[in-house]
């Protein structure tokens, strides 16, 4: 049975990659790529969605004993 290489798509360009040691950037195409990327996460262009919980055992209505 031969082993298929995983290929997955540049995260920055589109361009596909092959998931292995030989793609020094995975998951990225080039180092150009991964930089860009690391720019925008830098300059807060990427954001990642707040969720406000109540910490354990605070209720957000009264209670009664």
């Amino acid at each position: 049975m031969s082993e298929q290489a995983l290929i997955v798509s540049c995260p920055g360009c589109g361009a596909t990659v092959p998931w292995g040691p030989q793609s020094r950037y995975r998951p990225f195409c080039s180092e150009r790529c991964k930089m860009i990327d690391l720019g925008q996460w830098a300059s807060e262009s990427y954001r990642m969605p707040a969720v406000e919980t109540m910490p354990d055992g605070e209720d957000s209505g009264s209670r009664e004993s």
